[in-house]
């Protein structure tokens, strides 16, 4: 895998999925801002692991759906690096319940960590990517965005929000050669899959194709392929991964 640039912000990226980007696109040779809101902790342990593999990368802490936050963020690896060429918008929430019984709050916050973030950032590096005329941003969506999901109205109408979102900002980065698209997970190996009891999880698996859940290095090789310069003629599209569940 080639890169034209030499870093990545990835937000959210202290654990589960995030993490995992983090260590494949460092192991491309990339700097990796690791992101964190609460887990400090958990960043510190990511970047002590990819230290010890001998590849590069920070730490910064900031609220992704903060936009004064997030900004400064940017302006810090600039300072730092020179440049800011990739980033991956991979913060977000769930607070699930059934739409019958969610309050304004479950829906908002729901809107603001996903997709407010995910604005906030995309039009922060489109800002600073014009002036090079280069860098890509992949937006982490959701199968969910594609199906919808009874209880998840919120954050399924998050995800595909940001999923048009992203075929937008593809149409206005494209005249600077800056490149825009999505990944939509379906059903991979995190915390959240590990608590389903194994009916449930079986007839999941029964559903998909492939007859397993993904794993989040494999949604991490599909981000790195479309950040990457093998993807430089791929912008606006929506890569699914997932198992072959959504044909």
């Amino acid at each position: 895998m080639t890169f034209t640039g030499k870093n990545v912000l990835i937000t959210g990226s202290s654990r589960g999925i995030g993490a995992e980007i983090a260590k494949k696109l460092a192991s491309y040779g990339l700097k990796v801002w690791i992101n964190y809101l609460s887990s400090a902790q958990k960043a510190d342990e990511l970047k002590a692991e990819i230290d010890a593999l001998g590849y590069s990368c920070a730490v910064i802490g900031f609220n992704a759906a903060d936009e004064d936050a997030f900004a400064e963020a940017i302006k810090t690896i600039i300072d730092s690096d020179g440049e800011l060429s990739y980033l991956v918008n991979n913060a977000g929430i769930t607070k699930d319940k059934l739409a019958i019984r969610m309050k304004m709050d479950d829906f908002d916050s729901v809107i603001k960590a996903n997709l407010n973030s995910a604005f906030i950032g995309s039009r922060e590096v489109l800002k600073v990517m014009s002036k090079k005329r280069f860098g890509a941003i992949v937006n982490v969506a959701s199968i969910v965005a594609e199906t919808g999901n009874a209880g998840q109205v919120n954050y399924s109408a998050s995800k595909g929000g940001m999923i048009s979102m992203t075929k937008s900002f593809a149409q206005e980065g494209a005249a600077r050669g800056i490149r825009f698209n999505a990944v939509t997970p379906g059903f991979i190996e995190t915390d959240m899959t590990a608590k389903l009891n194994e009916e449930i999880t079986q007839s999941y698996i029964n559903a998909i194709p492939l007859k397993r859940f993904g794993q989040a290095k494999e949604v991490a090789s599909a981000i790195g392929f479309l950040l990457s310069d093998e993807a430089s003629y791929v912008t606006g599209e929506v890569l699914k991964v997932n198992g072959g569940l959504l044909m």
